[in-house]
């Protein structure tokens, strides 16, 4: 474990699982998830942070690591190692990791997440995980502050403000926990609606604010 690892904040828990910050003042929010399926516990894309073990097992037994986003591993080898399970991989990620790993397309084995391929462009590969109630994606959108426009909830990430992940077009989710924020579970389906709908429009101040942020 990280030694500067911080004390986590949970977030967004609720009958399957729940959230955590591993560093909460953290510009970036970055939030990793503790998914509680018929398969075992899943914990999706970890930050590691003394006591996240414990709030895992508070749900069973840790089953797997899942790792949704290429560009970055996190914590996810050392987790999976700690546990001595595997980390899921979907078959699309190109990612290796310094653990065991299991390769998955359709659905997360075992449970009712479907996968979704989210991103799949040059050093961007990023899939979601989709049971009809919970959405998980891990940075195409996010509610980090700067993800989100000024009338925005949630926001698509600046890079794909002029090209919105298209699979995510129609969801009707009940919650949504994302990469780098805090999730969303009230008004999430039209959230997303309105994020997508509304992030080309809304980028050119997305931009400035980033921009503003970085020359302060």
């Amino acid at each position: 474990m990280p030694s500067d690892a911080a004390d986590y904040e949970e977030t967004n828990r609720f009958d399957g699982g729940t959230s955590w910050l591993a560093h909460s003042d953290e510009a970036m929010q970055r939030a990793s998830h503790v998914l509680d399926t018929d398969a075992g516990v899943f914990l999706v894309d970890p930050l590691d942070a003394p006591g996240i073990d414990e709030l895992a097992a508070e749900f069973g037994e840790v089953a797997g690591v899942v790792l949704l986003l290429d560009r970055h591993e996190r914590d996810a080898a050392a987790v999976a190692r700690r546990h001595d399970v595997p980390v899921y991989l979907p078959s699309f990620l190109t990612r290796e990791v310094d653990a065991p790993t299991e390769r998955f397309s359709g659905s997360l084995p075992g449970t009712e997440y479907g996968l979704l391929r989210t991103l799949d462009i040059p050093g961007w590969h990023e899939a979601a995980l989709f049971d009809s109630e919970t959405l998980v994606v891990p940075e195409a959108v996010g509610t980090a502050p700067f993800f989100r426009g000024a009338d925005e909830q949630l926001g698509v990430h600046p890079m794909l403000r002029l090209t919105p992940p298209s699979t995510l077009r129609g969801l009707r989710p009940e919650r949504i926990l994302v990469g780098h924020g805090h999730g969303v579970e009230t008004a999430a389906a039209d959230s997303l609606r309105h994020a997508l709908e509304h992030s080309r429009s809304n980028a050119p101040g997305v931009w400035v604010r980033g921009l503003l942020s970085v020359v302060r």
